[in-house]
């Protein structure tokens, strides 16, 4: 039996700080549901994976203690709320390099693989990240987001005779075309939601139906090309049609989805002035990304390898990679451990808004898988071994947390790739060198 409650409108504002803001459907707006209704809303999995540059201090990152209740370090301190949804891990170690290091750590982070030594014909892996998004995509107008703070205008800073583009993205399509990572959440909003500058559902619906419009025509015009070019050209017009396709399947089901509600949030401007307004930002447009259903799977760096961002809001004033390299020196070893911390501190408020987030019975948090570490673990040594990694959420069921569980030395990194692939309901044999899931995490 349906229990009714007084409700409130279904478009009530918040209102403050110049903007409005529709609130999420809310349980005083929507009668209540019986307890047999509510246990048949089966939550949409996502997996997040949030990446940190140039190693860390590891001493202020590994807890001592194994198992339940571990120690919460220092670095890992920012997230001690989430100690029951967190799984810290060590042992894993990512493939070995002697050249290339920092090219090595971004790319190895999510293929497991050693990128090859160019600068042009790019060598890698495909990222789980995109095995996964190959699945969800069928339900998302989007397959995926790829997000960063560092803009890749930095050439002749990256591994000598590898591309930039090793260290600037962690995401590969194939293992030939690595993503770029969008860092304008300008940018961001407008792949989202378009360039309407609002999430309000009218003016949505009006755009998709002028796309709509535009894409008929171009439709149209290339199937008359087809008919009067030659089998070489016509080769090139399927691939384009193909390209064609995925857009009219993104338009069809941006119909299906424009009735959903979703908060009214107006297009940012730019990019903020601070690092720590800007990752802020970068991290609201996942949420919102997430909740509107648009992606089920990010990927966001934190920096790029070799970044020489300097932390002055922190007292780091100091250039990032030169720090990193801090020959065991306490004051240097300060200053990454700040910055270390300032980063978790940074995502633990991504947490608090995931967590803030119905999503079914739970919340975002509860029914996401997100992987937050670095592809380097001592900075100084570039050391592949024992790297920082840390998982929480739920995973919709499929994980449990408030453990530190410590792995054989050796065992690669590619297990747990194996291992959340199979959270995620993505078939995999073997990935890599690796056929084995991760045993204790997998037992979930």
């Amino acid at each position: 039996m349906n229990i009714f409650k007084k409700t409130l409108p279904r478009r009530t504002l918040l209102r403050g700080l110049g903007t409005s803001i529709a609130l999420p459907l809310l349980d005083s707006m929507v009668p209540a549901l019986s307890s047999a209704s509510a246990q048949e809303a089966q939550p949409a999995k996502r997996l997040g994976v949030v990446y940190v540059p140039n190693g860390m201090a590891m001493k202020s990152w590994t807890p001592a203690t194994e198992g339940a209740n571990f120690e919460i370090t220092r670095i890992l301190e920012p997230m001690a709320a989430y100690q029951d949804r967190m799984t810290v891990i060590t042992g894993l170690n990512g493939a070995q390099s002697n050249a290339g290091v920092h090219a090595s750590a971004s790319t190895r982070f999510l293929t497991g693989a050693i990128p090859a030594r160019t600068e042009s014909d790019l060598q890698a892996a495909i990222s789980i990240d995109q095995l996964v998004a190959r699945q969800f995509r069928r339900v998302t107008q989007l397959g995926s987001l790829e997000l960063a703070l560092d803009q890749n205008d930095v050439f002749g800073s990256c591994d000598i005779g590898f591309s930039c583009q090793y260290t600037s993205t962690i995401a590969w399509r194939d293992a030939n075309t690595p993503l770029p990572m969008e860092t304008n959440p300008r940018l961001v909003f407008e792949r989202l939601f378009g360039d309407i500058g609002t999430t309000d559902p009218a003016v949505r619906l009006q755009r998709i139906r002028k796309d709509r419009s535009l894409l008929d025509a171009v439709t149209e015009r290339a199937d008359e090309l087809n008919r009067s070019v030659g089998a070489s050209d016509r080769a090139k017009l399927d691939q384009y049609l193909d390209a064609v396709r995925d857009v009219e399947r993104r338009i069809q089901m941006a119909e299906t989805q424009s009735n959903r509600q979703i908060p009214e949030v107006e297009q940012p401007s730019g990019i903020p002035d601070t690092y720590e307004e800007h990752a802020k930002l970068m991290f609201d447009m996942q949420v919102l990304a997430y909740q509107t259903d648009l992606t089920r799977v990010i990927t966001f760096m934190l920096g790029r390898e070799l970044s020489g961002r300097t932390y002055a809001e922190i007292g780091v004033p100091d250039s990032h990679h030169p720090t990193s390299h801090h020959r065991d020196d306490p004051v240097l070893y300060e200053k990454v451990t700040k910055i270390n911390e300032f980063h978790t501190r940074l995502f633990a408020s991504y947490l608090d808004k995931l967590d803030a987030t119905s999503d079914g019975n739970g919340s975002l948090l509860d029914n996401m898988l997100l992987l937050y570490g670095a592809g380097m673990s001592d900075s100084n040594q570039h050391s592949n071994a024992g790297l920082p990694l840390a998982l929480l959420g739920g995973g919709a069921g499929t994980l449990n947390g408030g453990r530190h569980l410590r792995y054989k030395e050796g065992t690669p990194i590619t297990n747990l790739h194996l291992t959340m692939l199979d959270k995620m309901g993505v078939s995999a044999d073997n990935l890599g060198y690796s056929r084995d899931n991760l045993e204790l995490l997998a037992e979930v």
